[in-house]
C-alpha cells in the first residue's frame, strides 16, 4: 500500500492550482509537487513558509497537510512483486513500472544527498539484472537490458558523488558495466553516456585532462550518429579538458561544436533529458575560469546561477566556480556572498563536485582569513565537513 497526501492535493485544488501552476509559483519542477503529494518527498524547510502562503494555510496547517496520509492500493507495487516472484513472466508493463522507479531516482539525484539514494538504486540494479536474465520475450529483455545499463551508470554516478569523488574504482566498474551492456545492445547513446561518465572520473577525479579528452572524443564519436544531445555534452567536456591543458583555441572550437550539437537536439533524442538550459553556461564558465579569463567566467557563471533554482548540486558547483572567479579578481566580498550560497546548497545535498570546488575556493580565501565574514564561512565549512 502506498501512503498519499490527499488533503494536500485537495488544498492545492481548492486554491485553484494545478500541479504545474503550483510548481511554477514555487520555482520547482512538476515532479517535485508530485513527490510532495505522493508522500515520496517533503518540501525543503526554506520553501515551507512560501508554500503555506500559496495554499492559504498556517505553518502548523501545512505541517498537518504533510502529516495527513491515507493508504492507496498501488497496482505498480503488486506488478513489481509479481515480476520478482515470476521473473520469466516479465512483460512491457513490468518494464514501465521499473522505468518509472529509475526516473524518480534520476530526478532526485540533483536534489538529495547521493548516500541516501544508494541503497534504493542498488536494489533496483540487482532486480533489473535478475529480470533481464530471466525474461523470455525478446522485446521485454531488450527494454530491461536498456534499463540495466541506465541504472548501472546512475549507480556509478551515485557512488562517486557519495564518496566525495574519491572512489574512482567503484564508479568506473559501474560505468564499465553500463557500457558493456550497451555495446551488447549496439545502443550507441547508452554506450556514449557510460563513456562520458568515465571521462568525468579522469577529469575531476584523477585530474588527468589528456585521458579525459581522449574518452570524451570517443564518447562524442560513439554517440554522434544517434544523439546530438550526448555528442554535445561530450564536446562540452572536451572543451573543459582543452581549457585545463591551456589550449584556448581548441577549447573555443570544441565549445562551438558542442553548441551546434546541442542546438540540433530534438525532443525525441534519447539523451535529451541529460541536457538542461544551464549546461552550456556552466561548462563555458568553467572553461574560462581554467583559462584564467576570470571576468568572462564571472559574467557567464552569474547568468547560469539564475537558471538553476532547484538543481542544487549543479548550482553549488556553479557558485563555487563563481566564487573562484570573483576572488581571483580581488572581489572578496562578492566571492564570500557566492560561497555562502554554495554552502547553503551543499548543506542540503552534500554534492561531491560542489564540495571539492567550495573547499578549494575557501583555501584561496586564506589571505583574508582574519576578516569576520571569511571566518564565518570557514566555520560553516568545518560544520559541513563534520556532518558529511
Amino acid at each position: 500500500m502506498a501512503m498519499k497526501r490527499h488533503r494536500l492535493a485537495q488544498q492545492r485544488e481548492s486554491r485553484g492550482f494545478t500541479q504545474e501552476a503550483l510548481a511554477e509559483l514555487m520555482g520547482v519542477d512538476r515532479s517535485t509537487v508530485v513527490r510532495w503529494e505522493s508522500g515520496r518527498g517533503d518540501p525543503r524547510p526554506w520553501m515551507r513558509p512560501r508554500l503555506a502562503r500559496a495554499l492559504g494555510v498556517t505553518a502548523d496547517g501545512l505541517q498537518g497537510l504533510l502529516a495527513s496520509t491515507t493508504a492507496d492500493a498501488d497496482p505498480h507495487a503488486d506488478r513489481h512483486a509479481y515480476a520478482l516472484r515470476h521473473p520469466e513472466r516479465s512483460d512491457i508493463e513490468t518494464c514501465a513500472v521499473l522505468r518509472t522507479g529509475f526516473q524518480d531516482l534520476a530526478e532526485r539525484y540533483d536534489q538529495e544527498p547521493s548516500a541516501g539514494l544508494l541503497a534504493e538504486a542498488g536494489r533496483q540494479l540487482v532486480q533489473v539484472t535478475l529480470l533481464a536474465g530471466e525474461a523470455r520475450r525478446g522485446r521485454v529483455q531488450r527494454e530491461l537490458r536498456i534499463l540495466q545499463a541506465d541504472t548501472a551508470t546512475l549507480m556509478g554516478q551515485l557512488v562517486w558523488d557519495a564518496s566525495q569523488r574519491r572512489d574512482h574504482g567503484a564508479a568506473k566498474s559501474f560505468y564499465s558495466q553500463g557500457a558493456s551492456v550497451a555495446r551488447h545492445l549496439r545502443d550507441h547513446t547508452l554506450e556514449g553516456h557510460a563513456l562520458l561518465r568515465t571521462a568525468y572520473v579522469a577529469l575531476y577525479g584523477a585530474r588527468d585532462a589528456k585521458a579525459d579528452l581522449a574518452i570524451c572524443l570517443q564518447a562524442a564519436t560513439t554517440a554522434a550518429a544517434s544523439s546530438h544531445a550526448l555528442a554535445g555534452l561530450a564536446m562540452l567536456h572536451a572543451a573543459e579538458a582543452h581549457a585545463m591543458l591551456g589550449e584556448a583555441t581548441a577549447c573555443e572550437r570544441a565549445l562551438g561544436q558542442a553548441e551546434r550539437h546541442l542546438g540540433r537536439t530534438a525532443p525525441a533524442d534519447a539523451a535529451a533529458e541529460l541536457i538542461s538550459p544551464s549546461q552550456l553556461g556552466r561548462l563555458t564558465g568553467s572553461c574560462y575560469l581554467s583559462l584564467g579569463q576570470h571576468r568572462r567566467a564571472e559574467h557567464v557563471l552569474t547568468a547560469t546561477v539564475a537558471e538553476l533554482p532547484e538543481r542544487r548540486k549543479s548550482r553549488a558547483i556553479v557558485l563555487g566556480n563563481l566564487t573562484l572567479a570573483l576572488i581571483r579578481q580581488g572581489e572578496v566580498d562578492a566571492g564570500v556572498d557566492a560561497l555562502d550560497q554554495a554552502i547553503e546548497d551543499l548543506e542540503e545535498t552534500r554534492g561531491g563536485g560542489g564540495m571539492n570546488i567550495v573547499f578549494g575556493a575557501a583555501r584561496e580565501l586564506r589571505p583574508w582569513s582574519r576578516q569576520p565574514r571569511v571566518q564565518d564561512v570557514h566555520d560553516r565549512l568545518l560544520a559541513l565537513m563534520a556532518t558529511t
